[in-house]
């Protein structure tokens, strides 16, 4: 298998704990490199200049739907009509399939920043699954219903990982539950492994949740 011209990536900064993605086409294919156009902050829209060296988790899909996952390294740029930079691409061998699952909705405690253009809220949800969530609105909000957001959510892990997904995502309902004022957000854009991240996250809270419930006592 190879990565075809034109496939689109989605790259995260490795080893690192800034909240980072962004997007890039495969313009040329050579060997071990991979030539990309220069990438797009997701979050702030602009041209991104990665620098030699760095490391990045690198995600695509390919025409058949499938997704693949594999480790990459800036070495260098190549002028011409398009500039470009030059990623290291490992063996097929190399690359990690993502597996799909299916989504568990779990009721929790999550922090989650919701940015609707100018405006951003720090909210936290009442429940969540790979597919989307529902948070609790503490005042007033500029975002409606169809609105398109972007989310930051903050999962906290049982060995004290912490992972932040940042997806695009829809306002899907506003409305009041238990004298509560709520919004229900689907996610829209979530890639593969951010979403198996979820997953893990929903189906470890799942876990505790049903010990507690199994023994409410125990801490």
């Amino acid at each position: 298998m190879e990565i075809k011209i034109g496939t689109q990536l989605e790259l995260e900064p490795a080893y690192t704990e800034r909240v980072e993605k962004f997007r890039c086409k495969v313009v040329e294919q050579k060997e071990n490199i991979l030539y990309i156009d220069y990438p797009i902050n997701v979050a702030t829209k602009k041209t991104a200049f990665l620098i030699d060296g760095s490391e990045f988790r690198a995600t695509f899909r390919t025409e058949d739907k499938q997704s693949f996952a594999f480790n990459t390294e800036v070495i260098g740029r190549k002028a011409g009509n398009i500039p470009m930079i030059m990623l290291h691409c490992p063996k097929a061998d190399d690359f990690i399939k993502i597996q799909r699952r299916e989504y568990v909705r779990v009721e929790t405690p999550v922090d989650v920043a919701v940015q609707f253009k100018d405006f951003k809220y720090q909210l936290v949800t009442s429940d969540i699954s790979a597919g989307g969530l529902a948070v609790m609105l503490n005042g007033t909000v500029a975002f409606q219903e169809g609105n398109a957001v972007q989310l930051t959510i903050v999962l906290p892990f049982a060995n004290g990982d912490v992972k932040y997904v940042v997806t695009d995502a829809m306002v899907v309902r506003i409305f009041e539950k238990d004298d509560k004022k709520m919004a229900t957000i689907q996610l829209t854009d979530t890639d593969d492994v951010d979403q198996q991240h979820i997953v893990r996250f929903c189906f470890e809270r799942q876990l505790v949740n049903r010990r507690k419930e199994i023994n409410p006592f125990d801490a």
